[in-house]
């Protein structure tokens, strides 16, 4: 039986690791369209940087999976942070559109190790708990998106290199960090003695195609147009915050704490408890109901008129402070409700689809679910920037429909949680 307290600190080891590449992360994704946008690029163009990086991915996962499958895990995602700190220096010091274009595509290189990570998770947490697992990783990762982007904006004001150098320093410090006291999560000797099979990943690749209706397939769609669909929003959403609300390069970072503070606080107190209370299966479609609902309102939403007057009506019950946020408030409203759906898809979602194929073919399959979001990755955020430069809502209004879709998808998920039954001893002659 394995150790449970080691299986726990594998996993605290693995959160501190994810939350510190995660802030590194953070404090240059909100810079991205402000940067792109002095080089005179427009939406598409933006949309086309968001995806180089999942183009890159796309291409890595697999053979991050079958790496880490056959040599581990550890050894994959310190190579993968490395990459990270090479595109962060020359994210720096870009001072055109190619050389942003590649940072992201070197730090997409090294980003196909996602799906590693959620087959550590799968390694050391035990099946009835594995939703958890990846809430509490989420959450750690979400705590790096509501600290990172703050941190990077204020980097600012010590020059435009700052940003990327200081990310850059925070991954390598990282990986000396996961060398230290990340822990292999597999048995190294069975996993050497397997032998490779030529061609798994694109059997396997294959069977999502030709086989959607069995439960990984479905949960693999039901991953890849969730995390395309928030990719793609992320994509536009500092064009579409500046075009309405006016934000600026120096304020878009809260924007992002806001939704990463929710992202914790939903997966660090709630999740487990949901989890508990309505199953993976049921909770992940509340997550997708809530997902659709944002993005479908998120369009329709615009500065209050006249805040100023609202807050007399209120009789002065509010503060100045407060009155000067008044504007946002219906927009914080509809945002909100983008975490909550993503902390209660992405995790059970994760789980179930760990539940349902062999643990030696984790991370290939992990890989696959990652192969199929990077394809989402690199459609949405292009389609969505395209969209966005004729018809602003857009975007957000064929997302919400596409995501709604996919709670058909997962229709009658909770058979593969149920235990199964134990055949009944016969009867004593």
């Amino acid at each position: 039986m394995p150790d449970r307290k080691t299986d726990i600190g594998k996993l605290i080891v693995l959160m501190i690791t994810a939350f510190i590449d995660m802030v590194g992360t953070l404090m240059i994704i909100p810079l991205l369209p402000f940067y792109a946008k002095s080089f005179g690029a427009n939406g598409l163009v933006v949309g086309m940087l968001v995806s180089s990086f999942a183009i890159a991915q796309l291409l890595s996962a697999p053979m991050w999976g079958r790496f880490s499958d056959r040599y581990g895990r550890r050894p994959a995602l310190v190579v993968g942070m490395m990459s990270s700190a090479i595109a962060y220096v020359i994210f720096a010091y870009a001072n055109s559109m190619w050389l942003l274009f590649l940072s992201r595509f070197v730090q997409g290189s090294g980003g196909g190790t996602v799906g590693v990570i959620q087959a550590y998770v799968a390694d050391a947490v035990e099946p009835s708990q594995r939703a958890k697992g990846l809430g509490w990783l989420s959450a750690a990762t979400n705590a790096g998106v509501a600290l990172g982007p703050v941190i990077g904006s204020q980097m600012l004001h010590f020059g435009k290199h700052a940003p990327g150098l200081a990310a850059a320093a925070l991954c390598v410090l990282n990986s000396l960090f996961a060398l230290r006291y990340l822990v292999e999560s597999r048995d190294m000797v069975e996993a050497r003695s397997s032998v490779h099979k030529p061609g798994r990943s694109r059997a396997a690749m294959m069977r999502v195609i030709t086989h959607s209706n069995e439960p990984a397939p479905r949960l693999i769609w039901i991953y890849a147009i969730g995390i395309g669909a928030f990719q793609g929003l992320n994509a536009i959403l500092a064009l579409f915050l500046a075009a309405r609300f006016g934000v600026t390069s120096g304020t878009i970072g809260y924007f992002y704490t806001y939704i990463g503070v929710i992202s914790v606080l939903t997966r660090a107190l709630i999740l487990g408890w949901a989890v508990d209370r309505f199953g993976e299966a049921r909770l992940s479609r509340l997550g997708q109901a809530l997902l659709a609902t944002g993005l479908a309102t998120l369009p329709f939403i615009h500065p209050l008129a006249d805040p100023a007057g609202l807050a007399t009506r209120l009789g002065g019950l509010l503060p100045v402070s407060a009155v000067a946020l008044l504007p946002f408030l219906p927009l914080a409203l509809a945002v909100a409700l983008l975490p909550l759906g993503t902390a209660f898809t992405f995790p059970c979602v994760t789980a179930l689809l760990s539940r349902v194929i062999p643990s030696s073919e984790r991370g290939l399959y992990m890989g696959v679910q990652q192969t199929f979001g990077g394809t989402a990755r690199v459609l949405f955020p292009i389609a969505a920037g395209f969209a966005f430069d004729r018809f602003q809502e857009l975007p957000f209004i064929v997302s919400a429909g596409l995501v709604a879709g996919t709670i058909l998808l997962g229709l009658g998920m909770e058979e593969y949680t149920r235990p199964k039954r134990e055949p009944e001893a016969a009867p004593a002659a």
